[in-house]
């Protein structure tokens, strides 16, 4: 679709780069979900008449979607209000129905704060959790999982890209570990779906959680993908209750509009991602390269082979990070990190798990771009941030002195 096409967004300032933290939803998204909020009204578990079957049937059409997305079968889908409840029930679900086994989950330490602070949840409940590190790269190495890896590990969960910093990680290698040692493993998948290549019929994962608002789609629905293996254990344990919908794994009436626009999204995502991604790393590496020779003391974090294509954090020496930051939104709207953790003061958890220094840290900056994005809009955020990290460092007496010739450590 022509950038043109998306609600007259990209014709006035400010320009939108914030794409991991939501994405506008797509007008042929929202096309196929106006009906169900009125016409077709229908709850998709009265089965009995008309109007609960029409609800049913794009329930299951949505389903039939989101699962040729992932390489899935339309019956291993649980939708979810999200990917942060997917995280949960997938966690939570499979330590609960798995105590008896051990009481030990692995995971890494730039994951989500949804998939983190539930490990902390469980941590308080008597399990133990081993938080991997990552390298300056920001991958977390597979042997270090396997070096983790005890008698009474029942689960392991690691991201398939970073929010923060786009860094793809093994998940192959990963879940080639588990597998082996009949480990559940769980991957928080919400970036990059449609983008990067992921298909569960060729990756051993066992759970997978999806956000539809991060591929264009309508905000407060998800999914979580369930192994048929691991459904047919009764894993995970259902952590809402009441009418035991969707096979007793997550009850409640189904958000039938919602689950329409996720399956559509997931069908766009389908059809055309692939082709973004070439657009949109093509754009990414455009942007990267402009700050890099415009502007001394930069630093690209998570700058490794394989990235989401929409995906560019940077830090900039010598300048103030709030400052930067709110220049530059005068132009683009643009992130300095997670906006999950956007209300916690301070620099980003991932960089500072990368080994980045604070200082450095404080002053990054989160480019999201997405499928509105196109070449002049790069051009013009490039220049934007040039000309405010210009700026601020012209009155910064640490960066005249560096300028001097005096050694400073930043």
């Amino acid at each position: 679709m022509s950038a043109l096409g998306w609600a007259g967004q990209m014709n006035t300032a400010p320009i939108y780069l914030d794409h991991h933290a939501t994405t506008p939803v797509d007008p042929r998204v929202l096309s196929a979900m106006l009906p169900y909020f009125s016409e077709q009204f229908g709850n998709a578990s009265s089965r009995v008449h008309a109007h609960g079957r029409a609800a049913r049937r794009a329930v299951d059409t949505a389903a039939a979607n989101v699962a040729a997305l992932i390489g899935a079968r339309p019956d291993e889908l649980v939708f979810t209000s999200g990917a942060t409840e997917s995280n949960n029930l997938a966690l939570l679900g499979t330590a609960l129905g798995r105590e008896s086994d051990g009481k030990h989950v692995v995971s890494v330490r730039t994951e989500h704060k949804a998939v983190l602070d539930t490990l902390r949840s469980l941590e308080q409940r008597g399990w133990r959790v081993t938080l991997l590190p990552v390298g300056r790269d920001g991958l977390v190495e597979p042997r270090h999982v396997a070096e983790a890896l005890a008698d009474d590990t029942t689960l392991v969960s690691v991201m398939l890209t970073n929010n923060e910093v786009g860094v793809v990680q093994d998940i192959a290698a990963i879940g080639a570990l588990t597998r082996a040692r009949g480990i559940t493993f769980h991957c928080d998948a919400a970036q990059g779906l449609g983008y990067l290549p992921f298909s569960v019929a060729e990756l051993p994962v066992d759970l997978v959680s999806m956000s539809a608002h991060k591929m264009y789609g309508p905000k407060g629905v998800g999914g979580l993908y369930i192994r048929r293996s691991l459904r047919n254990q009764g894993l995970p344990r259902p952590q809402l209750h009441g009418g035991g919908h969707q096979e007793g794994f997550r009850s409640g009436t189904l958000d039938v509009p919602g689950i329409v626009g996720f399956g559509a999204a997931a069908d766009c995502m389908k059809l055309e991602g692939q082709d973004e991604a070439h657009r949109l790393d093509t754009l990414r590496d455009r942007l990267e390269r402009q700050l890099l020779d415009g502007l001394d003391e930069v630093r690209v974090n998570g700058g490794a082979s394989v990235r989401h294509p929409g995906n560019l954090n940077m830090s900039f020496g010598y300048v103030d990070g709030p400052a930067l930051l709110l220049e530059v939104c005068k132009t683009a709207s643009v992130s300095s990190g997670s906006a999950c953790s956007s209300v916690e003061a301070g620099p980003s958890y991932v960089l500072d798990a990368m080994g980045v220094p604070k200082d450095w840290a404080a002053a990054s900056l989160r480019f999201g771009l997405g499928r509105g994005t196109t070449e002049a809009q790069i051009a013009r955020v490039g220049s934007a941030v040039i000309e405010a990290v210009t700026k601020l460092r012209a009155a910064s007496p640490l960066y005249a002195a560096k300028r001097s010739g005096t050694k400073i450590d930043w």
